[in-house]
C-alpha cells in the first residue's frame, strides 16, 4: 500500500472561516462567492501539496446530530447561518464534486466524527493522515499517525504541537475542552475555568477528567490561582463536566458506506466547473479552463504542447464611453444625466497634491459603469482647444455638488472636497464650492473591508477588486524632473485619463459596497464613522494651525548650538573628530576603537548603527551610544520641525494646514502628514517649546481637550475587570491604585516612584511588554519584573483572561474587532513561526483597544463639529492629535466651549466606566495641554 498520507478536509470548519475571515466577494448579480473562492483555493493548494495521496472533502449534513439528543442547548446560542453563507454551500458542494475530490455528508452525525471514523481506521492500517482543518477540537485525534494542518494560515500540529499550544496531551484534549466548556458550540463545561486553569488541573493530576474527580483532595493545593475554590466548584458542576466530556468527543465507529479504497482523486469535469465558475463569475479560473482546452487542443492537432504565450487570451474589456466636454450642448445634456442619478461619482484633476495650494483643471463624472465625461477648465499648453468659461461651468455644478440630497461617490472624496472649496469662483478666495452629500468613499470603503489587505490608492483597489489596470499618471504626464502638471497635458491623454477616474470609482463603489454590506458591523463603521469624518476633517485641514515664526527660528538656533555641545561631547569620548552622520565612520570608532558589543549586522555584513541599536546600546549605559541618541534626536527635531515648519506656512492663509489620513493605519488611528504632527514629542523640553509655536491669535485662546488614559478604561470595559472598573467608576488615579496592589501598600502611602512604576506595568502589559524590557523599564531585574506582572494579573485577573480569550479568538477566527466592530485582520497568528504568532498576538490584545480608541476620537470629532456648525459660535478645531483635540476659540467663548467639548467627547461612547475628558486652556499648545 503506498504510504502517501490520506488526506482529510473538514469542508465545514473551512466554510466558516472563509466566510469569516476573508473579505467577501459577489458577483455582478449580487449573488455571494467569497467563501466558495476561498474553499476552493485551499482544496487546489492540497492537491499540489499531496499529488498521490486519497482525499475525502467532509461537510456537516443538513439536520440535527445525536449530540442536540444528548443536550438540547447543545449549539443553542450559535445564530443562524447567514443567508449569505448558505446560498454558498450548494455550488461549493458542486464545485468539490467536479474537481475530482470524494464528497461526503453523513446524516446523524457531524462532520468531525467522519472525519475521526476515517482517521483512526486508516491510522489502523499504519497508514498516516493529514486532516486539513481550522477546528482546535481535532486535536484529540492527533497521534503517531495523524497530523493536523491548517491550510489557511500553513501551521501544522503533531503530538508536540498539541502540547505546546494547548499545555496537554492530545490524550487530554476531551478532558480539557469538558473542564473550559466552548462557547462556539455551546459546550457548558465548569464555570470559571478557563483554557490556563484547564490545563493546569489536568497536569496536576497527571490524567483525565475521571482522575481529577478522584483527586478532588488534591485540587486546593496545586499551583493555580484561585486553586482554594475550584474544588467545590468542580463538585458543585460534576454532571455538566461529564457530560461536556460526551459532547466533545468525536466519534471514532461511525457506519460509513465508502472505505479507503473508495477516496481517490478522479480528473476533473472541466465542462462542469466552466458552468460553475462561470455562474460565479471567476474569470481567472474560467481562463485558465480555457487555454487547457486550447492547449489540449492545439496538442491534438500539431502533437506537441505549445507555449504558454501562444494561447493566452485576454478577455475582451467592456467597451468605455469616455467623453471629453468642450461645448455647452455636451455639458448641458450631461448636468441632466447628474441631476436624475441616483448615485454619481465625482473626481478633479488638479496641478499639485497640496489641497490647500492646488489649483483645479478639470471636473470628471460617472453615473454609470463604463460611462463617463471629462470637464477640462484650465489645460494651458500650446495649441489647447478652446474650453468651456471656468466660472460659468463651476457655478452651474455649484448647486448640484452642494445638494446633500444628491449622494456622491469619490475616492479619497477629502481631497477634492478641499480643491473645490479653494476653487475661488471669480477670483474670490471665500466663494468655493462646499460639496455635501458625500455618501460613499472608496478608499474607506477598501480600508474598512480589511485595512491591511492592500494599499488604499485607486489603481491598487481596481486591480484587486476589479482586476482592471489603470492607467497610471507617469503614463500621460512623465517622471522626474519632466513630469508635467496636469494643466499641461494634452486632452487627447487627458480626458481619458479624467474620465476613468470617475468611472473606476463608480466600478469599485459597486463592487465593495457589496462586500460590506454582507458584514453589517463594518458598514456601521463606513457609514457612522468614516463618512461623517470626511467633511470634519476637511474642514480642519482648510482652517489650519497658527504659528510663531520668529519664535520657531530661535529655537532652530538653541537646537544647533546644543547640537554643536553634543558633537564636541562625542569627539571627546571618541578621542577623535568624526563625522557623526557617516555609519562607516561611526562603526569603526564605536566596534574599532571603543569595542563596544555588536548587537546586530547590516544586509553586507557591517556592524550596525541603527537607531534602534544605539537606543538598545544606550540602555546598557554606553556613554557615546547616549550622547549620538541626544545628538540624533535635536536633529530630527531642527530639521523636521524648527527649520521645516515656517516654510510650510501658507502664503494665502499664513497658518500650517497638516494633512490627516484616515486610510493608513491598520488600527483605525488617524496619521498626519506635511507636516506630521502626531510626532512632536510631549515628554521633552525641547518637543514642548515646539508646542509653544503654535499659537493663538489675538483675542483667541487655544483650547486641548484630551482623553484621560482612554486604552485603559477601555480595558477595563473590555476585561470586565471588577478591580480596574472600580478604580476608574470611584475616580482614582488608576496608576496609584495598581502601585498599592503590585507593591502592597497603602493609596495614600504610594511613592512617586511606585506610581511611576505602576504606570509602567499598567500600559507596558495592554503593549506585549514581557518582564525583561518591563525590568529595564522600572530598573528592576528581570525576575523581580516577573513577579509585579504575576501579582498584577492576580490583583486584576480579568485582564489576563481577557487577553487569553483575545489570543484565542483571533486565532480561530482571523481577527480582532473593537468596540464598534472595526475588523482588524492578523495574517500571522497562527504562523509556525513563533516570532511571527508573538507579534501577531500581541497586536491581538492591544489593537481592539488601539482602534476602539481611534473611533472613540473620530466619533467626538463629528460630534463636536456638529456642535459647533449647529450653536455658530466663534470656535474652530484646528488640530487632532491621538486622543486630543485643540480648538481655537474667542476669548469671551473659552467656558462655555470648554463645558460642551468636555460633554460632547465624553458622549462619544457608552463604556462601563466613565470617559473622562481634561480640558486645558492657554495662548499656545504648551500651555493648553
Amino acid at each position: 500500500m503506498s504510504q502517501a498520507p490520506l488526506v482529510l478536509v473538514d469542508g465545514s470548519s473551512y466554510l466558516y472561516r472563509a466566510f469569516h475571515a476573508l473579505p467577501p466577494l459577489t458577483t455582478s448579480k449580487g449573488l455571494p462567492t467569497g467563501a466558495v473562492k476561498g474553499v476552493l483555493n485551499m482544496l487546489k493548494s492540497l492537491r499540489k501539496q499531496y499529488p498521490d495521496s486519497p482525499f475525502a472533502v467532509v461537510f456537516d449534513a443538513k439536520g440535527g446530530t445525536f449530540r442536540d439528543d444528548m443536550y438540547a442547548e447543545y449549539k443553542a446560542n450559535r445564530p443562524s447561518m447567514p443567508d449569505d453563507m448558505r446560498v454558498q454551500i450548494e455550488p461549493l458542494h458542486q464545485s468539490v464534486i467536479a474537481l475530482g475530490f470524494p464528497l461526503l455528508c453523513v446524516e446523524g452525525v457531524e462532520a468531525d466524527d467522519v472525519i475521526g471514523t476515517l482517521a483512526r481506521s486508516s491510522a489502523a492500517a499504519d497508514r498516516p493522515v493529514v486532516i486539513s482543518t481550522g477546528d482546535k477540537d481535532m486535536a484529540q485525534l492527533v497521534d503517531g499517525h495523524i497530523t493536523l494542518v491548517n491550510t489557511m494560515t500553513g501551521s501544522a500540529m503533531d503530538i508536540e504541537g498539541v502540547k505546546e499550544k494547548f499545555g496537554v496531551a492530545p490524550e487530554q484534549i476531551i478532558d480539557y475542552l469538558a473542564l473550559m466548556g466552548d462557547s462556539s458550540d455551546n459546550i457548558p463545561g465548569v464555570p470559571g475555568i478557563g483554557p490556563k486553569t484547564a490545563s493546569g488541573l489536568l497536569v496536576g493530576v497527571n490524567g483525565g477528567l475521571k482522575e481529577l474527580y478522584e483527586q478532588l483532595d488534591i485540587v486546593a493545593t496545586l499551583p493555580i490561582r484561585g486553586a482554594k475554590n475550584l474544588p467545590a466548584k468542580l463538585e458543585e458542576h460534576k454532571e455538566m463536566a461529564f457530560l461536556s466530556y460526551q459532547l466533545a468527543t468525536i466519534k471514532i465507529d461511525v457506519p460509513l458506506d465508502v472505505g479507503l479504497e473508495d477516496l481517490h482523486l478522479i480528473e476533473p469535469d472541466r465542462e462542469k466547473l466552466l458552468e460553475l465558475y462561470t455562474l460565479l463569475e471567476f474569470k481567472s479560473w474560467i481562463d485558465e479552463i480555457q487555454r487547457d482546452a486550447k492547449r489540449v487542443e492545439l496538442k491534438a492537432s500539431t502533437g506537441a504542447a505549445p507555449a504558454v504565450e501562444e494561447v493566452i487570451e485576454t478577455a475582451a474589456p467592456v467597451e468605455a464611453s469616455y467623453t471629453t466636454i468642450l461645448d455647452q450642448a455636451t455639458f448641458d445634456t450631461w448636468l441632466k444625466k447628474l441631476s436624475a442619478a441616483k448615485l454619481l461619482a465625482f473626481d478633479t484633476e488638479t496641478t499639485g497634491i497640496d489641497a490647500q495650494q492646488a489649483q483645479l483643471v478639470g471636473v470628471s463624472f460617472a453615473v454609470q459603469p463604463h460611462e463617463a465625461a471629462y470637464i477640462p477648465l484650465t489645460h494651458s499648453y500650446i495649441g489647447a482647444p478652446q474650453q468651456l468659461d471656468r466660472d460659468t461651468v463651476l457655478l452651474a455644478l455649484k448647486p448640484l455638488l452642494e445638494d446633500p440630497t444628491k449622494l456622491k461617490v469619490g475616492q479619497h472624496a477629502k481631497f477634492d472636497m478641499n480643491i473645490l472649496a479653494n476653487c475661488a469662483i471669480g477670483g474670490d478666495p471665500a466663494r468655493g464650492i462646499t460639496v455635501r452629500g458625500i455618501a460613499f468613499d472608496t478608499m474607506l470603503e477598501s480600508y474598512v473591508l480589511n485595512s491591511t489587505a492592500t494599499r488604499h490608492d485607486m489603481d491598487s483597489l481596481a486591480k484587486k477588486y476589479l482586476d482592471y489596470d489603470t492607467v497610471s499618471f507617469q503614463d500621460i504626464a512623465g517622471k522626474g524632473a519632466k513630469q508635467l502638471t496636469f494643466d499641461q497635458i494634452a486632452l487627447e491623454q487627458a480626458g481619458p485619463y479624467a474620465a476613468e477616474d470617475a468611472d473606476v470609482t463608480l466600478r469599485l463603489h459597486q463592487a465593495l459596497h457589496a462586500q460590506l454590506t454582507a458584514i453589517p458591523s463594518l458598514a456601521s463603521v463606513l457609514t457612522d464613522i468614516e463618512i461623517p469624518l470626511v467633511p470634519v476633517l476637511a474642514r480642519i485641514e482648510r482652517q489650519g494651525a497658527l504659528v510663531d515664526k520668529e519664535l520657531l527660528g530661535i529655537q532652530s538656533i538653541e537646537l544647533g548650538n546644543k547640537m554643536v555641545e553634543l558633537e564636541r561631547q562625542a569627539f571627546e569620548i571618541a578621542g577623535e573628530e568624526f563625522n557623526l552622520g557617516s555609519p562607516k565612520q561611526l562603526g569603526a570608532i564605536l566596534y574599532e576603537k571603543l569595542g563596544l558589543p555588536v548587537l546586530k549586522k547590516t544586509g553586507k555584513g557591517q556592524a550596525s548603527t541603527a537607531e534602534e541599536v544605539l537606543a538598545k546600546l544606550a540602555e546598557d549605559d554606553f556613554l557615546l551610544p547616549k550622547v549620538l541618541m541626544q545628538y540624533r534626536s535635536m536633529s530630527k527635531l531642527k530639521s523636521t520641525y524648527t527649520d521645516r515648519l515656517p516654510e510650510q506656512i501658507n502664503p494665502r492663509t499664513g497658518r500650517i494646514h497638516t494633512s490627516y489620513h484616515q486610510a493608513v493605519a491598520a488600527t483605525g488611528r488617524l496619521s498626519s502628514s506635511d507636516p506630521n504632527l502626531q510626532n512632536i514629542p510631549v515628554r521633552t523640553a525641547e518637543g514642548r517649546r515646539i508646542r509653544q509655536a503654535f499659537v493663538a491669535p489675538k483675542g483667541y485662546k487655544l483650547l486641548a481637550a484630551d482623553y484621560s488614559q482612554i486604552e485603559l478604561r477601555i480595558m477595563a470595559h473590555l476585561s470586565k475587570d471588577e478591580g480596574l472598573m472600580n478604580a476608574f467608576r470611584n475616580d482614582l488615579d488608576v496608576h496609584t491604585a495598581t502601585a498599592a496592589e503590585v507593591f502592597k501598600v497603602e493609596l495614600a502611602e504610594v511613592s512617586s516612584n511606585q506610581r511611576r512604576s505602576a504606570k509602567a506595568i499598567n500600559f507596558g502589559l495592554i503593549y506585549g511588554m514581557g518582564a525583561q524590557k518591563l525590568g529595564k523599564d522600572i530598573g528592576v531585574d528581570t525576575k523581580t519584573a516577573k513577579a509585579y506582572i504575576d501579582v498584577y494579573f492576580a490583583r486584576y485577573p480579568g485582564v489576563r483572561e481577557y487577553m487569553e480569550r483575545t489570543r484565542a479568538q483571533a486565532a480561530d477566527q482571523g481577527y480582532v474587532e473593537t468596540f464598534f466592530g472595526r475588523r482588524l485582520y492578523l495574517p500571522d497568528i497562527n504562523s509556525n513561526k513563533p516570532q511571527e504568532r508573538a507579534a501577531a498576538e500581541r497586536t491581538a490584545i492591544n489593537a481592539p483597544m488601539q482602534g476602539t480608541a481611534a473611533d472613540i476620537i473620530k466619533k467626538a470629532m463629528v460630534l463636536v463639529d456638529n456642535w459647533l456648525t449647529e450653536s455658530g459660535l466663534d470656535a474652530k478645531v484646528i488640530l487632532q492629535v491621538h486622543d486630543e483635540l485643540v480648538l481655537e476659540v474667542r476669548e469671551d467663548l473659552v467656558a462655555e466651549v470648554s463645558e460642551k467639548v468636555r460633554e460632547h467627547m465624553s458622549a462619544a461612547a457608552k463604556l462601563d466606566v466613565p470617559l473622562v475628558v481634561d480640558v486645558g486652556v492657554g495662548d499656545n499648545w504648551d500651555e493648553a495641554h
